[in-house]
Order: structure tokens, then C-alpha cells, then sequence
């Protein structure tokens, strides 16, 4: 079975990137055909920072590693690093019917907002399904919001295949933890465009004060409180054992805890849960080299893997033979 999944570079890995994708990501890695990719042509549709840009994927690499994946077992690397993709997304673009792309989430929303969209932000579906085609990939792990990606890449593949042949592998979406839904600090889903995010590495004196400021409900001290309908408990969870999850509801339902003795528990646990990590993030960083060795290895095994799909998909075609593959 072979796994394919990426992420974009478009800021650090916070709490809701971590329990919602990468930590499945990671347990995923262990059948040695795992691919996983930093996006960072897809984060061109929003960020047009260079500097920023490798910036950032550098981090969500390290980021990566210092979270507990294996380059051993998986192969680690830039999207923009492997060629193949992008031709094999013009190959596919002239398979993909205009109207699919119209239904897409992303450009169907901001048209409807009245924002302003581009060729990129329309055709993005089809860079996606160049991503998943590439590698023959048998599974991709993806959130319930990002299952239309699949069924787009399906749609297309399958079109391709009855009109060359049976070229692509038609992948299954293995859709993440539905309830691994992570609240942010304003109760709302934890994400980047929200601003209510929490960094899985965020330094230890911003880390207490975006716990303190996580929003509560107004019900005095002494009164017993229902951890359940708690979105700083629901963080707790995460973080914490069975038996410390029963202590804490206990005190809830007890009545005379404050939020703050919550918000200091949460606090707690957050930072012994990543601290492993942390320390390893730190060695990582002060080692560029390294980084760079694992992205360009990963990318490494990505071609040799993609190649053969994309000369696949060129001899059905009716494209000459690419000479040099890797």
C-alpha cells in the first residue's frame, strides 16, 4: 500500500495540524512506500514572499523530523524539487473538463465572496492530482474537507485511463480522525486563517499566555462546571491519559476549580507532551546540512518513482521517450 500526502508551507505547524493530519501521517510510515511532500508550489497561490517561502519549508520540514518522521522509511521532500509533477499536470490539464474545476471549494468560494482568483487557484485541483497520480498512490490521508481533491483526481484519472488506457492507479481517500476536531483559542476550529492557532513549538512564555487567553464561559468558581461542553477541556484530551482526563473532570464537576487552574493543567501537560520534540527540533535547526540531505534523498526516491509513472503516462499519449530520467 503506498501512501501519499503533503503540506503546504504557509506557517509553523500548530496544534491542529499536528492531532489533525501529521500525527497520522506519521503512523502511516511504517509500510516503507510513504511519500510525503512539502507543498510549497501550491503555497505559491498565497504566498509571494521568496524569502518567507523557503523559510517556511524549511520548517514544516524540520518540523516533520522533529515530530517523529522516519527519511529511513518515508521519502521526505519538496514538491518543487521534483519536475515530474508539473508535467505531468499539463498532461492531465488537457483532460480535465473546465467545469469540474468550477465546483472545486477553494474557487468556487472566493468567487462567490467576489474575491479576486487567478489561473493557479483555478487549476490547483489538477497540480493536487499530479501530486497523488505520480506515485501510484494507493491511499491518500486527508481531512473530510479535503475528500472532493480525491474524487477530482479519480474523475480525472479516470478519464484519462478510458481514453489511453489503464495508466493511473485510482486512489482511496483515508480520511484523518474526524474527531480529532482541535478548538482553537476562540473556540472555533483551530486554523491559520482564523488567528486563533496555538504552534506545536510555540516558546514556552507565549505558549501561557495564548493558554490564558483561551475563551471561557462566565460560570463562577464554585460552581460545578460540565467538562464535555469545555472547549479548554477538549484541548486537555489531547494531551493527557485516561486518568488524567478523569481527575480533571472530576474537579469540573466538583465545583470550586477556576478556569485558570484548567488553563494551568493544559498548559502543563502541552509542554511535557511535545518536550521530546522540542529538544530534537532544536538540534535539528542548527543542522542545515542534514535538512537539505534528507529533501534532496527523499527527492531522490520521488523521481525514480515518478519517472516511471510519467513516461507511462507520455508513451500512452503519444510523446517521445524523455531522455535522462532519473
Amino acid at each position: 500500500m503506498r501512501v501519499l500526502s503533503g503540506i503546504q508551507p504557509t506557517g509553523r505547524f500548530h496544534w491542529g495540524n499536528y492531532f489533525g493530519a501529521v500525527r497520522q501521517h506519521i503512523a502511516l510510515q511504517d509500510n516503507e512506500q510513504a511519500f510525503y511532500f512539502v507543498a510549497d508550489l501550491h503555497a505559491l497561490t498565497t504566498i509571494r514572499d521568496a524569502k518567507l517561502l523557503r523559510e517556511l519549508s524549511i520548517d514544516a520540514t524540520i518540523d516533520y523530523l522533529a515530530l517523529g518522521l522516519d527519511p529511513q522509511k518515508a521519502a521526505l521532500f519538496r514538491q518543487s524539487d521534483i519536475p515530474e509533477v508539473t508535467e505531468l499536470t499539463w498532461l492531465l490539464m488537457t483532460m480535465t473538463p473546465m467545469g469540474l474545476l468550477e465546483k472545486c471549494h477553494a474557487y468556487k468560494d472566493k468567487t462567490a465572496k467576489g474575491l479576486p482568483t487567478d489561473a493557479g487557484l483555478f487549476t490547483y485541483p489538477v497540480l493536487m492530482a499530479a501530486d497523488i497520480l505520480l506515485y501510484d498512490s494507493d491511499i491518500v490521508p486527508v481531512g473530510v474537507d479535503q475528500v472532493q481533491h480525491i474524487e477530482v483526481t479519480r474523475d480525472v484519472a479516470q478519464k484519462f485511463n478510458h481514453q489511453y488506457g489503464e495508466v493511473f492507479v485510482l486512489p482511496a481517500p483515508g480520511v484523518l480522525d474526524a474527531t480529532a476536531k482541535v478548538p482553537g483559542t476562540d473556540g472555533e476550529k483551530m486554523s491559520k486563517s482564523y488567528g486563533n492557532t496555538i504552534e506545536v513549538f510555540e516558546p514556552e512564555k507565549s505558549l501561557r499566555k495564548k493558554i490564558m487567553s483561551i475563551k471561557t464561559d462566565s460560570t463562577p468558581v464554585e460552581a460545578p462546571k460540565d467538562p464535555e461542553r469545555c472547549n479548554l477541556f477538549a484541548l486537555y484530551k489531547l494531551f493527557a491519559s485516561p486518568e488524567q482526563q478523569a481527575a480533571l473532570a472530576a474537579r469540573y464537576r466538583a465545583g470550586g476549580m477556576g478556569y485558570g487552574e484548567a488553563k494551568q493543567a493544559l498548559f502543563e501537560a502541552a509542554l511535557a507532551y511535545f518536550a521530546v520534540a522540542r529538544e530534537k527540533r532544536q538540534k535539528l535547526a542548527a543542522d542545515p546540512a542534514t535538512i537539505e540531505d534528507i529533501l534532496q534523498a527523499g527527492a531522490r526516491r520521488a523521481r525514480a518513482k515518478g519517472a516511471q509513472v510519467l513516461d507511462r503516462a507520455r508513451k500512452a499519449c503519444g510523446l517521445p521517450a524523455r531522455r535522462g530520467s532519473p
